[in-house]
């Protein structure tokens, strides 16, 4: 079978949703899908594809937002109508913005079904980009708009079972499948964390706090920074590494400097998925993370696999991750108590190797193959006329 994927976000952009879309699309193949993915063209910023199955579509850049793109419209349904001739037989819909609605027209015209991943909680977002409306009013808008988009679908996946009781709490009533993004196999490769620490100066005993994401204001990456200003008083040699890009770190870098802690803070960019990534969260000490935000959080799965600590909140989608059996040391919002913790492990190897140990064989469990497979079925099962 052909299944169609549209997005508005793809590699060269990075974030949970690009990694999602890539790994399983790669194992799909393996289960006997075919996919064609319809993706944002980046400009200059973008490599040529190695897959013959993206169609980029020419965009532009979106206003105060260096990062994304918005698709031309009568070039984005230009492709889509192109695709009759490849026999498509399911559209699934990546994002909420254009791809949403020329994914559903472009279904409608070749007569199939319609399906949706629900990547990304609106409601927790709108505060932080449009500030000037007031939080009340947006989550009414976003839990509208979901209900809407939702009612033209044939089934929505849920990254997590938490999110899909908050799609349930909208009064979304079509059908939807729990599938978490899996890991693939070279995810569980070990990185080199002392290359890493070599690379970028960090001495091999001084206490590493790593966080890998998206540096924006919804991954509450300010409550790490007031957490990592406490810890300091303890282990005033410890570091804070911020590894990603996004609108917050500037603001992040100057709170840094207003609590004294800049010295003790470091921002690294985007880092290489193929050559450095892993070698990154083998070189923490303890991977932290406390977003409120997550449908289901992958980076904490990709700390585990490299069998580094984890510290983390347990909030929406993460508590799907962060189970009792998991490893994680599972902490409330709350300054002290996540200190406290934090001092505590670095002063403990052993028991950093211990939850480590158990952590990598927790996310071994996540397997992306697996994953793609109960993706294969359930395309198959909304397309009765496919022969299986």
């Amino acid at each position: 079978m052909h299944v169609l994927h549209v997005t508005d976000v793809y590699f060269p952009r990075v974030n949970g949703v690009s990694t999602s879309i890539r790994s399983f699309r790669a194992d799909l193949a393996a289960a006997g899908v075919e996919t064609t993915l319809v993706a944002p063209a980046y400009g200059g910023a973008s490599a040529p594809d190695d897959d013959a199955g993206i169609v980029r579509v020419p965009s532009a850049r979106v206003p105060r937002d260096p990062e994304d793109r918005r698709m031309h419209w009568g070039s984005l349904e230009a492709q889509l109508a192109g695709m009759a001739a490849r026999g498509v037989d399911l559209v699934h819909i990546q994002t909420p913005f254009l791809a949403h609605y020329a994914g559903l027209r472009a279904a409608r015209r070749l007569g199939v079904p319609a399906i949706a991943t629900c990547h990304t909680l609106f409601e927790e977002y709108l505060h932080h980009y449009v500030p000037a409306l007031p939080r009340p009013w947006g989550r009414r808008l976003a839990r509208t708009l979901t209900r809407s988009q939702a009612a033209g679908l044939a089934a929505l996946v849920s990254p997590s079972g938490p999110m899909r009781d908050r799609l349930l709490e909208y009064g979304v009533d079509v059908p939807i499948h729990v599938l978490p993004t899996g890991l693939p196999a070279d995810r569980l490769r070990r990185g080199t964390g002392a290359r890493f620490r070599e690379r970028h100066g960090i001495g091999a005993e001084r206490p590493l706090l790593l966080y890998v994401g998206r540096v924006a204001h919804e991954k509450n990456i300010d409550f790490l920074l007031r957490v990592h200003a406490r810890v300091l008083r303890e282990r005033p040699d410890a570091l804070l590494l911020i590894a990603g890009e996004g609108p917050a770190r500037e603001p992040l870098a100057r709170l840094a400097r207003q609590a004294g802690i800049a010295d003790s803070v470091r921002f690294v960019g985007y880092l290489d998925r193929e050559s450095e990534l892993a070698d990154c969260y083998a070189a923490g000490d303890v991977f932290v993370f406390a977003s409120r935000t997550e449908t289901q959080g992958l980076v904490l799965l990709e700390a585990m696999a490299q069998g580094t600590a984890v510290a983390s909140t347990a909030e929406l989608g993460t508590r799907s991750i962060l189970t009792e059996d998991c490893g994680a040391v599972v902490l409330p919002e709350d300054v002290a108590a996540f200190a406290t913790a934090l001092a505590r492990l670095l002063d403990d190897p052993a028991e950093r190797a211990r939850r480590g140990a158990i952590s990598r064989a927790f996310a071994g469990r996540w397997s992306s193959a697996a994953m793609a497979e109960r993706l294969a079925a359930l395309y198959r099962t909304l397309t009765p006329r496919i022969l299986r």
